[in-house]
């Protein structure tokens, strides 16, 4: 490339970054200055570090700054090192990968799980290594980035059906009649909207129509059904649904990796050609020991996910007495909409301003004309704190 056309190209990226500015569609990263919590530390607009409370964490459970799990990771540090510097089927494999497999395996009630540096690499190996050309994948029209990018890496023919509708749904599963395998993938809960998908539905047109089901539950796991079990739980089809994908980044400690669970032989040939796992480096044995204690405390665990749902409950009561716009549900997940992408910017500046960090969402993490502050709670808010952020999202109304 010459001098001009490598200047004309730096002008062409500007210009789509003064527009995303112009728009309100520029994201701006929080530079956070303590671990994560429900106050943090935090570098406000003008660069000064103030305490903030903290409403757009994953940190459904309140795992991310335990004293349990960090204590786990410490002794993973001296007990297994830093890190693999290898991916899993080379040298980068130890027992304790193994440990957090078998017993994500046993807590999701699937016969084996495989381990991957995240879940959207999950997502980005299975349906490549499942399925080919003679194959259909019929996915949810809100499913997460992860989930649409995974499915674009995959031969097999498309075909997407509006959020949560079964009529559409059976008509996809009509049209792609004469294919080989029908996997359906949809989101357990939608992470924009804290909606939970129809999964007794779902699995009924599965069996009626002869098709395979994957759920990704990053949102669901350790926040719905029985001892945290997740949206299969929730919506009783365990046994009934053959692939789930999650994460170890949100409810289970916060750090990073994801898995799929399901049936062995899935699993086996997920290691045999699943190009993420084969070509990443392992998980750090510090995020999964703490993973472990996450999974093994259990009477802990289901302590933690009943405070999480008294304070959804209790947040979203206090909403409801607001003129504000809120989806309802019954997930921690509560979207406050704005419709227009400065407003939602402008709304969640000023909140930062009062001391209470959020993120607006704007275009194309949600639709045109669809801006909004997602709201995500956490066990470890108390009732004053969340008495003070519904005080203060009143006065936006």
């Amino acid at each position: 490339m010459n001098d001009s056309s490598s200047d004309s190209f730096y002008r062409h990226v500007e210009t789509i970054l003064d527009e995303l500015r112009a728009e309100g569609f520029y994201k701006r990263e929080t530079m956070i200055d303590s671990a994560q919590g429900a106050m943090v530390w935090a570098r406000d607009e003008h660069g000064r570090v103030r305490q903030f409370l903290n409403l757009c964490a994953n940190n459904y459970l309140g795992f991310s700054a335990d004293p349990m799990l960090i204590e786990a990771a410490k002794q993973a540090l001296d007990e297994h090192g830093f890190g693999m510097s290898s991916v899993r089927f080379i040298c980068g494999t130890q027992a304790l990968h193994r440990e957090l497999e078998k017993e994500l395996a046993a807590f999701l009630r699937f016969e084996d799980s495989i381990l991957f540096p995240s879940c959207f690499d999950a997502n980005a190996g299975l349906f490549e290594t499942l399925l080919d050309e003679k194959d259909a994948v019929i996915s949810d029209a809100l499913n997460h980035a992860s989930i649409i990018d995974g499915v674009k890496l995959c031969k097999a023919e498309r075909f997407r059906y509006a959020n949560g509708d079964m009529d559409a749904l059976e008509s996809c599963l009509k049209r792609a009649s004469a294919c080989r395998y029908r996997l359906i993938i949809t989101d357990g809960v939608f992470s924009m909207d804290g909606l939970i998908a129809p999964l007794a539905d779902i699995v009924g047109l599965a069996r009626r129509y002869g098709a395979l089901v994957a759920v990704d539950d990053s949102h669901g796991v350790g926040v719905l059904g029985e001892e945290g079990r997740g949206v299969l739980a929730h919506c009783r089809v365990e046994g009934h649904v053959d692939m789930v994908t999650g994460t170890l980044g949100k409810a289970l400690g916060g750090a990073s990796g994801g898995y799929v669970a399901a049936r062995r032989p899935i699993i086996d040939l997920l290691r045999q050609r699943a190009r993420p796992y084969l070509f990443s480096n392992a998980v750090a044995p510090a995020i999964v020991a703490a993973a472990l204690v996450a999974i093994r405390a259990v009477d802990e665990r289901r302590r933690r996910q009943q405070k999480l749902m008294d304070n959804t409950h209790y947040f979203r009561e206090k909403l409801s007495r607001s003129a504000l716009s809120v989806i309802e549900g019954i997930h921690p997940i509560v979207p406050i909409m704005f419709g227009e992408a400065r407003r939602a910017q402008e709304a969640a500046l000023s909140l930062a301003e009062s001391g209470v960090l959020v993120k607006a969402f704007s275009f194309p993490v949600v639709p045109r004309g669809a801006a909004r502050i997602r709201v995500q709670l956490s066990a470890s808010h108390s009732p004053s704190m969340l008495d003070e952020a519904a005080l203060l999202f009143a006065g936006l109304s």
